[in-house]
């Protein structure tokens, strides 16, 4: 994901208006499928490097968490969260990212599911002072590939790795039919 990014602001709308690009290059990590869609925050690990021209390029992360239709407090919304840690400058420095998942029709599942609108916080979570914003985009290209990259690495046969993704995919689907077609919180 990529998009204009603005240091100094704290609204990601305003930093988006940017030329300087923020790429995040994440992999997201689920141990275990069906704890993962058992657990309503739907959380898994994310790991991955940071692309930003006024701090580098390939900067590491530290940590990162992903979460999956997390719940919002509100009925009709949930949220896509991709976060990374990572150090610059002999600081640490925390990439915080939701997309805004609202029920809706159909048209809105596109820009909904593929905008991350994305703070960086100076420290290890999203608690510290915010220096930093922007939104990142998924293009059509870049989903594709995501898509072709899907594996499931704990998996002892093909036959499971199958069933795995199988799961994540049905899944998936079934969040985005409630959200995006029926209109009615899962």
């Amino acid at each position: 994901m990529a998009g204009g990014f603005t240091l100094g602001v704290t609204e990601p709308r305003a930093g988006a208006q940017a030329t300087t690009l923020l790429t995040m290059h994440a992999t997201i990590h689920i141990e275990d499928i069906k704890t993962f869609t058992a657990d309503p925050q739907h959380k898994a690990g994310l790991t991955g490097h940071i692309d930003f021209p006024p701090f580098g390029l390939a900067i590491p992360a530290e940590s990162g968490v992903f979460s999956l239709f997390m719940p919002s407090g509100e009925l009709a919304l949930t949220f896509m969260v991709y976060e990374l840690g990572f150090r610059h400058g002999g600081k640490s420095y925390y990439l915080a990212g939701k997309k805004r998942v609202r029920l809706g029709g159909f048209w809105k599942l596109w820009g909904e599911t593929t905008t991350l609108y994305s703070t960086l916080h100076e420290g290890v979570d999203s608690t510290g002072p915010v220096v930093g914003a922007g939104i990142l985009r998924l293009g059509m290209i870049e989903f594709v590939k995501m898509l072709t990259t899907a594996h499931a690495t704990n998996a002892a046969t093909k036959r499971e790795s199958a069933g795995a993704l199988w799961q994540f995919f049905k899944f998936f689907a079934a969040k985005l039919m409630h959200t995006y077609i029926l209109q009615r919180p899962d």
